[in-house]
């Protein structure tokens, strides 16, 4: 089966001290977009993890999307073996979670394989990663905690964004280790008109690891400051970064701002909301 992996925007993202050794508490918006990796998933003869074309695929073994599957396995228990076929469109170390949108893909084909319940899979999703517990329940949600309590909401929908990736990669723990660093420097706040109506309610959304991301990529901020000054709108980080996006009405205009992006940039993409994590394509 082939399962379609859609990547995460952070909407809006507050991050708190961590406890010592705990991992940093979070409360954000977050949003499925229609960006998407392919995870090809099958029983077989023998495992086998790689690209669409036999390549090798990003960590082995250790792959978010392969830990699923043996996950799913285990909890079934069942040593059949799985064929997983990772497309990759989504950037790497860019904020929009597509290791994670993987997992959650692989997770949710296994279970469909190895009959494993939605609310067991549901279960299964924290122990992989922080982000993997949204990218499985996908849509709009509220996410708390450390990103094992994800609280759905309704779809808001009426909008657009462009996202551009800057030719840099960021990791997430170098850029929370910043924060920690800097004293856990708030974010700049968007709200009111730069927002879509469908989303002004929520507003103001803020994402508090813009400063740690700057000071680990100092690019970062030339590449927001320029496009913000092209598209004559407010520019957000996602995540850890780098990707960057705005809101535009529909396609049509995000598609005329994707056009005006500096060379170098390592991706442009035009991407709506949509309101599922993961979806079976065939």
């Amino acid at each position: 089966m082939i399962v379609s992996a859609y990547a995460k925007l952070n909407l809006s993202l507050g991050v708190h001290t961590r406890a010592g050794e705990a991992l940093h508490g979070i409360v954000g918006m977050f949003q499925s977009i229609d960006w998407f990796d392919s995870v090809d998933i099958s029983t077989a003869d023998e495992d086998q993890l790689a690209g669409p074309d036999g390549s090798s695929v990003i960590d082995g073994t250790m792959n978010l999307a392969w830990r699923a599957v043996n996950a799913v396995r285990s909890h079934a228990g069942t040593s059949t073996a799985v064929r997983l076929l990772l497309d990759k469109r989504l950037p790497v170390a860019a904020g929009l979670g597509g290791g994670s949108a993987d997992a959650a893909a692989a997770l949710g084909g296994a279970g469909r394989i190895f009959d494993v319940g939605h609310e067991e899979l549901q279960d299964i999703a924290p122990t992989l990663g922080s982000d993997v517990p949204f990218c499985f329940v996908g849509g709009r949600a509220v996410v708390k905690g450390t990103g094992e309590e994800v609280s759905s909401l309704r779809p808001a929908a009426g909008y657009s964004v462009a996202i551009v990736v800057p030719p840099v990669e960021l990791a997430t723990a170098a850029v929370y280790a910043a924060w920690d660093r800097l004293d856990g420097p708030s974010g700049p706040e968007v709200n009111g008109r730069a927002l879509p109506p469908s989303l002004r309610d929520d507003g103001p959304f803020v994402n508090d690891l813009y400063a740690a991301a700057v000071a680990v990529a100092p690019s970062i901020d030339d590449w927001r400051s320029e496009l913000a000054n092209r598209w004559r709108r407010p520019v957000m980080l996602t995540g850890s970064g780098p990707a960057l996006f705005a809101y535009f009405v529909d396609g049509d205009e995000a598609s005329s701002a994707i056009q005006d992006v500096p060379i170098g940039a390592r991706a442009a993409e035009v991407a709506a909301p949509v309101d599922h994590g993961w979806q079976v394509r065939r």
